[in-house]
């Protein structure tokens, strides 16, 4: 029945089909959108996919005429996966399987993770847990116990809540409910090529660095991000990664690999990472990072992501620029944000010769928490 349906969009060129599925054809080895201008093949030749991707893995490649494999999920996926995302977030205490989501939406276990993921950026467990950590972060900064929120956020056990915290959290769940109350930061500031550089770290590793012209404005944000931690100016304790990073800003230290203690969603710690593959000396549009997670359209999400960084230089968020090449907003400020580019570019053209635009090299460093 569904494969009939399939077939009358094809017949009919229904463009509203786009970005539901793709059809194949045998004979030429080319998948296409239903609306594609293409000659109409013969049934017995076609075959359907619901993503471009399972048309790839099958051996077919994209129509240069329709791209197939640019278009945006259609409106009945976007449907579809909203209709999951809602059935996910009203059934937190309990186990969702696959099977459970497939057959809410007529699907496949298999093509109903291809197409959430390929529209969310991660997969329904992924978002399942995503929403549990939220309602949890919520429900602690509002002053109830730990036992009382992992309750209402749908964990099975402490036990659980625990193992799932050392890498969302950035810190145990009470330490979060009290805004890191017991946990000790240690924080210096110097002088950098870019203004006042403030270095932070807790014992696992660097948790803040910001720039700014203000030690006071500075030092005002890092106790409004951990209010009731024990934060003390210490330098010769963070001498060695505050020497990296200055090296970094001299251009003499290109490649960063600094230990990272931070707090980040599923989704910003997918772009973190997307950021630290950005070779020295080179940038990404925020749309070239999306479509590297899976999804164009969430240009914006990315732009989020960039904007709520803790640690500036360690993910190099600055190497992240506006489709049309301009540099777009920074945290730190934009002519910080030029400043680094420049700085960037200038030390990979003499290192190499060249004013081509290449990377010095491979990768940044991997970004790594609790």
């Amino acid at each position: 029945m569904q494969e009939d349906f399939y077939w009358q969009a094809v017949m009919s060129r229904n463009s509203q089909a786009d970005g539901t599925f793709v059809y194949a054809v045998r004979s030429t080895g080319i998948y296409c959108n239903p609306s594609c201008p293409s000659r109409r093949p013969k049934r017995e030749h076609v075959l359907f996919f619901p993503l471009p991707a399972d048309a790839e893995q099958a051996g077919f490649r994209a129509c240069r005429r329709c791209q197939p494999q640019l278009t945006p999920p259609g409106e009945a996926q976007v449907a579809m996966v909203q209709q999951v995302c809602s059935y996910i977030e009203s059934h937190l205490e309990e186990p969702v399987t696959l099977a459970t989501l497939g057959s809410l939406v007529n699907m496949s276990p298999f093509h109903l993770q291809r197409i959430f993921k390929q529209s969310m950026g991660i997969s329904p467990h992924q978002y399942a847990e995503a929403c549990r950590l939220k309602k949890l972060k919520t429900r602690l900064r509002e002053g109830e116990t730990v036992t009382s929120a992992l309750i209402e956020a749908g964990y099975s056990s402490t036990s659980r809540l625990y193992e799932r915290s050392q890498a969302h959290l950035g810190m145990t769940p009470n330490r979060y409910r009290s805004g890191g109350q017991n946990m000790l930061i240690r924080y210096t500031l110097v002088t950098s090529p870019l203004g006042r550089l403030l270095v932070a770290a807790t014992e696992k590793g660097i948790c803040f660095v910001s720039l700014g012209d203000s030690d006071e404005l500075l030092e005002e944000a890092l106790f409004q991000e951990y209010p009731a931690a024990e934060i003390v100016c210490d330098g010769q304790q963070l001498a060695d990664w505050v020497t990296a990073l200055l090296h970094h800003l001299e251009g003499e230290q290109p490649h960063l690999s600094l230990p990272l203690d931070v707090q980040a969603t599923a989704f910003q710690w997918r772009v973190w990472r997307e950021l630290q593959a950005i070779p020295y000396g080179e940038t990404r549009s925020y749309g070239e990072i999306a479509q590297a997670l899976g999804d164009k359209k969430k240009a914006r999400a990315v732009a989020q992501a960039c904007a709520t960084n803790p640690v500036a230089l360690a993910v190099p968020c600055h190497r992240v620029i506006r489709e049309n090449g301009a540099p777009g907003g920074y945290r730190w400020g934009s002519e910080r944000k030029e400043r680094l580019l420049a700085q960037e570019q200038a030390v990979y053209i003499a290192h190499s010769g060249s004013s081509e635009e290449r990377p010095l090299l491979p990768e940044q460093g991997v970004l790594s928490g609790r």
